[in-house]
């Protein structure tokens, strides 16, 4: 029996990818979308072929098993804890929240249902980083130092320019992934931020740039830089890069960089077109599974987005304070 699904809000960029995915599933269906604009709910129902619901309070009475939410950061708490009192469960885009307390009332609410709480970070499903995990923990680099990550890409624009509904800019869209991988990569919290953001590229009243020095438990020193800072014209949306040095080498790891060169006439660009495998996909798939009774192996809990998101949190009181933020400190 498929597993039934629904999609909370199409406002984020990757519910798109999200919805094809279960449509090529074949264990799951999606069965519907809700959305606080109903016109894009119509015309996402229409485009996947399915029902467009006309609250998302009509959704969660239905029979759905599960639901992706994808609204605007800052709504995300509501939608959570409306989905687990109704008993769904739920993978949520990233940054989980944009407040401490949106996040720990989004956790009780899902332990207080018996409901999984997930986090969307398809970065943890990549072929690439888990290679890179196996052999960092196989010791082949000795002990570990450091780590440098990046996650620098385009503006989304829209609302993730408006620090009210994102929560901020930049450095909240795309310091989590990396954080995340961080943590997952050392077995270890990160304990102090700093941070120091700009608005150069834009010119807005978000930050576009953000670069962050970081320190985990066990003393690794770590730095990110989650700007949006690729013009319009550079060849793709942008990377997640990570390097992790140790005392008898380094690893590398580019998750992006199967892909082809194409020179696009009609657009009149030159982009590159990622050729590797669908990390959305594996992301989806696995949640699926977990719904019709399987036990997690990769996907990210809602404590695991939860940590990730805090460190953000942690870099804009650090810029405000102008000093490094330990992350229990906020």
């Amino acid at each position: 029996m498929k597993v039934k699904v629904g999609i909370m809000s199409f406002a984020h960029l990757h519910a798109d990818s999200y919805a094809h995915c279960l449509k090529a599933n074949p264990n799951a269906e999606l069965v519907g979308i809700a959305d606080h604009d109903p016109a894009r709910a119509q015309a996402k129902a229409q485009q996947f072929e399915t029902q467009a619901f006309d609250s998302y309070e009509s959704l969660l009475a239905s029979d759905v098993q599960a639901v992706i939410i994808c609204s605007e950061n800052v709504h995300h708490a509501r939608l959570a804890q409306m989905a687990a009192a109704a008993g769904k469960h739920i993978l949520c885009e990233k940054p989980l929240m944009t407040k401490l307390d949106d996040g720990k009332a989004m956790l009780a609410a899902a332990q207080g249902a018996s409901v999984h709480l997930f986090t969307a970070f398809p970065c943890r499903f990549s072929p690439a980083f888990q290679q890179m995990k196996r052999t960092v923990e196989s010791g082949a680099i000795g002990e570990l130092l450091a780590l440098r990550g990046t996650n620098r890409g385009s503006n989304p624009g829209g609302w993730f320019n408006d620090p009210e509904l994102a929560g901020g800019g930049a450095m909240i869209d795309h310091t989590v992934h990396v954080a995340d991988l961080m943590r997952l990569l050392t077995g270890q919290e990160i304990a102090e931020v700093y941070a120091e953001t700009g608005n150069n590229m834009f010119h807005g009243a978000f930050d576009d740039t953000a670069m962050l020095t970081m320190t985990l438990q066990n003393g690794i020193f770590a730095t990110l830089d989650s700007s949006w800072s690729r013009p319009k014209t550079f060849p793709t949306w942008g990377d997640v890069t990570l390097a992790a040095i140790g005392t008898r080498g380094i690893i590398e790891m580019d998750m992006f960089a199967q892909h082809l060169i194409h020179y696009d006439d009609r657009a009149g660009r030159i982009k590159q077109v990622f050729w590797g495998d669908n990390i959305d996909y594996l992301m989806v798939d696995e949640f699926v599974r977990i719904v019709a009774g399987a036990e997690r192996q990769i996907l990210a809990t809602g404590e695991d987005g939860y940590k990730a998101a805090a460190v953000a949190i942690a870099g804009y009181e650090s810029v405000r304070r102008g000093e490094p933020v330990g992350t229990t400190s906020i």
